[in-house]
């Protein structure tokens, strides 16, 4: 009886570690593994019924390598992609996904605070200068003033970087400096504030630090992914996240920790967890009234020290599906199921270019450069690359092949 226990035995774990092999059972030494535990970006078609949301940043305000703050892309089977908060640090993980700029130009801000749309210069800036030939969308919730409002911190936005705007303008092109600001209610609930091409984009009042901001709702081919922001647990994602594919909630770290591992006194720790943000006994709660299909908890650093804890008291209150949720995190979300998986990217990604072309420089802008500081360029230095220009212009079939008359003239009269 022991020999066919053990026979048995190893019978069954034979089959579940074939079950269970990383990427599947490879059938030839040339074949590839036919199963994708892992994502490489850019290297699968999204289904047309399909949702994928990358977590390009999961963690909190303090600068850290390895989390960023907030921001979840969207991609929907439709081409959409979308950007929920865009908090510091998380351009490095946007960039790393290696999607052309010119279709992340969409832009939903939960609320204002800088670890939430802190990285709005990076995706500004950064889009611009890798060939995003389209003004960046932007849509936030209004303040109880207007100046607490989205419209106002993007007007103040391009004041604070307007010798960036207006030197690139004059260099590069000036349409992708510009920025299109969409403010709403934000004591609006369930209002639709975006339709298009198939995607449905709603939002709630949240409960933070002051009035302002919001939580989203998106719906694509009858599946919604609900995004809490920042918020205590309230009414509104209770009311209307019943039900919902992908829950994505915040779950701050518990007061001890806060203390132990972020260096917050006692008073502070306690109303940071528990007062403004939601305890993870608080996101268990909430998930176990709605009951999503699948819970995303966010806003935690995810290490060693924090994990487990953050862990232990969501599960004191909620036992259904979860994700702890860490950067580069992705989730496939299908009728058929929810796939949990992590992104392998590069550290060192370039843009990758897409249907459309920045327009060249637009003629007749004034120069924003004197002639002062422009005759002080040294001459050798140009003449050491006119060889290298010279087949470079050649080879791309640029309309000026003889260019030096034209910069030397600029350099000697700081005129173009």
């Amino acid at each position: 009886m022991r020999t066919l226990s053990i026979l048995v035995l190893a019978f069954l774990s034979s089959y579940v570690y074939q079950a269970l092999a990383a990427g599947g059972v490879v059938t030839s030494p040339t074949a590839a593994a036919p199963d994708r535990y892992v994502y490489y970006p850019g290297t699968e078609t999204l289904g047309k019924d399909e949702i994928r949301v990358t977590a390009c940043g999961t963690g909190l305000p303090a600068a850290r390598r390895s989390q960023a703050a907030t921001c979840f892309l969207v991609e929907t089977g439709n081409g959409d992609k979308i950007l929920f908060d865009i908090g510091t640090g998380s351009m490095a993980n946007l960039a790393a996904m290696m999607i052309p700029y010119q279709y992340l130009d969409k832009v939903f801000l939960s609320h204002l605070h800088t670890d939430h749309m802190g990285d709005i210069l990076g995706l500004w800036a950064g889009g611009w200068t890798s060939g995003r030939p389209n003004p960046l969308k932007v849509w936030g919730p209004s303040g109880a003033t207007p100046e607490m409002g989205t419209a106002y911190a993007m007007d103040h936005f391009l004041k604070f970087v307007n010798w960036d705007k207006v030197t690139r303008e004059y260099k590069i092109t000036p349409v992708p400096g510009q920025v299109s600001t969409t403010e709403f209610d934000y004591n609006g609930v369930d209002q639709v504030i975006y339709r298009e091409d198939g995607v449905t984009i709603r939002s709630y009042p949240a409960i933070h630090t002051g009035d302002g901001p919001v939580s989203y709702k998106l719906e694509y081919a009858g599946m919604s992914v609900f995004f809490s922001g920042d918020t205590v647990p309230n009414k509104w994602f209770v009311k209307y996240g019943k039900g919902v594919d992908l829950a994505i909630h915040e779950s701050f770290q518990a007061p001890p920790q806060l203390v132990k591992f972020y260096n917050q006194p006692p008073q502070l720790a306690w109303r940071a967890c528990c007062e403004f943000h939601t305890s993870p006994q608080s996101f268990g709660k909430i998930m176990s009234t709605i009951k999503p299909r699948h819970a995303v908890a966010f806003h935690f650093f995810n290490e060693e020290g924090t994990r487990y804890g953050v862990y232990e008291g969501i599960r004191e209150t909620y036992d259904g599906p979860l994700s702890m949720a860490t950067d580069m995190m992705v989730w496939n979300v299908t009728k058929e199921g929810i796939t949990e998986r992590m992104a392998v990217s590069t550290d060192d990604a370039w843009s990758v270019p897409g249907t459309a072309r920045q327009p060249p420089p637009e003629k007749g802008r004034p120069n924003p450069m004197s002639a002062a500081i422009n005759n002080g360029r040294w001459r050798p230095g140009f003449e050491a690359q006119d060889k290298m220009l010279d087949a470079f212009m050649k080879e791309n079939n640029l309309e000026k092949m003889d260019w030096r008359p034209e910069m030397y003239k600029e350099m000697e009269t700081g005129t173009k």
